[in-house]
């Protein structure tokens, strides 16, 4: 008798811990937030080396930068809800808040949460708009709508977001379905770096894409946190 009531307890101690641990984390970040006369951008993490080098070669001291994960890509209405989530608690903390998304396939929804915090975000449909420039993109569309962009964050993410993040390694069928109606890869490079290069043309031939190789640097994102810099 005194084995199975101890084992017993135990076996509900073992429970309850595993309850704790499926309990939805504290959002500390959120937690420790202090009042601050600086400028919050809630960016996407995909976009996290390009907003760093620009933040730190410019001296934008006044700018805070909150990065969520590039994954949330993979299931774009989760965008939409960790924004709201971050802008709740940011919210009256920050003398500015700044969104470093553009729509990122939520299909207007974000626009309607920003419009709602009375916050921008950055331009275009996509950040492979703002990295190439509005004209360019269109032009890059309208001679091939069957068009898959990448960018050097792309590049080098691409096992672990798109081949592993959308379980194409689990499922080789799902390549068929996911870029059934590509018909050429862009690669919209940031930096001039040769080992990415070769790494894109790779990814083309593994999704049997054509390729194309496009120098764009930072394009419009430069400009557009160097514009939020002077608002302030």
């Amino acid at each position: 008798m005194k084995r199975t009531t101890k084992k017993r307890r135990r076996g509900r101690k073992y429970h309850l811990a595993k309850i704790k641990n499926l309990a939805p984390a504290h959002d500390l970040w959120g937690e420790r937030l202090e009042a601050s006369d600086k400028t919050l951008i809630i960016a996407c993490g995909a976009l996290a080396n390009e907003i760093t080098v620009l933040i730190r070669k410019n001296g934008w001291s006044h700018l805070k930068v909150r990065y969520l994960p590039a994954k949330l890509h993979n299931e774009p209405q989760k965008i939409t809800e960790q924004l709201q989530k971050n802008l709740r608690n940011a919210q009256n903390k920050f003398s500015k808040i700044y969104i470093g998304y553009a729509d990122c396939g939520t299909g207007g929804q974000l626009d309607k949460l920003l419009e709602e915090f009375g916050v921008v975000r950055l331009p275009g449909a996509h950040c492979y708009e703002f990295f190439s420039g509005s004209k360019t993109f269109s032009e890059i569309v309208v001679e091939e709508i069957g068009s898959y962009f990448l960018t050097d964050f792309l590049v080098k993410s691409f096992e672990s977001l798109i081949w592993r993040g959308m379980k194409i390694d689990q499922y080789p069928e799902l390549l068929q379905i996911y870029f059934e109606h590509y018909r050429k890869l862009v690669y919209l490079a940031q930096t001039d770096n040769p080992e990415l290069q070769t790494q894109a043309q790779e990814i083309a031939e593994r999704l049997k894409l054509k390729y194309e190789y496009r120098f764009t640097g930072y394009g419009e994102l430069a400009p557009a946190l160097a514009a939020l810099s002077k608002a302030d």
